[in-house]
């Protein structure tokens, strides 16, 4: 009986001594202020937005955009460890962790607090400070832009007093890098790469649309067709065209038109977003028509090109259709 008294007392010993043990090693890792930001860091690099988004002291400010807090706009995060981890006198924890950015070492600090214990024994934390940082994002040209392949627009901003404004703000998730750009059929902008690795940080994001081949390619498609339906017209003044021609004496024979050169088409921004504009460019017309004098009835041969000037406003429609038109000289 003593001997089995005493096998019990050991094992019960060594349970115990193996559970303070454990409480201590879990309190050090995963209970830990480092283990906390470290589940958060841990669900940005598997692109678990809702896991982090939900963490204790992860606040989303309710005047700012949280479309970007998804699974889709989270970047590429690897090579997590932690590196420090200081407490001070207030009780908060300054703790950092070094990671690989999208090929680029970078680190970052998070404040976080006690908040109480699981069990009596296992510490609870939240971030003091919430780790999401913000996306000021200035689109020019345009309403659309793209941030890491995810479609979105500035389309509903405005400014402090409820005016249309070319800016949004959007909340992102810190650390992280973001390539904002713009890719729709006739626009572009260069890709905008942004690492954001300061929580409660502010970037300022500006995304420059500009009109892609596609768009030129398109004006001096529909301008060639319609310049070529002009000179069809055999008339000395095509209805509806820059171009045309009067004489004082009589016209002898039915005007023939061609077209000599066609304008140089260039796109670019118009005064109000959504409008484009093709600046004046110079083209020619060629005539070729009979002339009879008043003075003496004699017949000469008017065969030349004609200058002429043209300048167009374009808007893209709702469903990628351009309309053109053209600007009075």
């Amino acid at each position: 009986m003593r001997r089995a008294l005493i096998s019990w007392s050991v094992a019960f010993a060594l349970l115990i001594g193996a559970f303070a043990i454990t409480v201590v090693a879990l309190n050090s890792t995963l209970y830990s202020a480092g283990g906390f930001v470290g589940t958060y860091l841990d669900a940005l690099a598997r692109q678990d937005a809702t896991t982090a988004r939900t963490m204790p002291g992860v606040v989303a400010a309710e005047d700012l955009s949280a479309e970007l807090l998804t699974d889709d706009a989270l970047p590429g995060l690897s090579a997590v460890e932690l590196a420090d981890d200081r407490s001070g006198s207030d009780g908060v924890h300054t703790v950092s962790y070094s990671y690989d950015l999208d090929g680029t070492e970078a680190s970052s600090d998070f404040r976080v607090v006690q908040t109480g214990a699981f069990l009596g024994l296992f510490p609870t934390w939240a971030f003091e400070t919430s780790p999401l940082a913000t996306a000021a994002v200035t689109v020019l040209h345009d309403e659309r832009f793209r941030v890491n392949g995810q479609q979105l627009s500035n389309a509903d901003a405005t400014d402090e007093a409820g005016n249309p404004a070319v800016s949004a703000s959007y909340l992102v998730f810190a650390p992280g890098v973001y390539d904002f750009d713009h890719s729709s059929t006739f626009l572009t902008a260069d890709a905008v790469t942004v690492p954001v690795t300061e929580p409660g940080s502010v970037t300022a994001v500006q995304v420059n649309v500009q009109a892609n081949p596609a768009f030129v390619k398109q004006v001096d498609t529909e301008l060639r067709d319609y310049l070529d339906e002009c000179a069809t017209q055999q008339v000395l003044l095509p209805t509806g065209c820059p171009f045309g021609k009067t004489f004082d004496n009589r016209v002898d024979s039915t005007p023939e038109w061609s077209m000599a050169d066609y304008p140089r088409v260039e796109i670019v921004p118009g005064s109000e977003t959504g409008t484009w504009l093709m600046p004046e460019s110079g083209a020619a017309a060629h005539l070729r028509v009979d002339i009879r004098s008043l003075f003496d009835g004699t017949v000469t041969e008017y065969d030349k090109d004609i200058d002429f000037d043209v300048s167009y406003s374009i808007t893209i429609e709702a469903a990628d259709e351009l309309y053109i038109q053209e600007i009075s000289q």
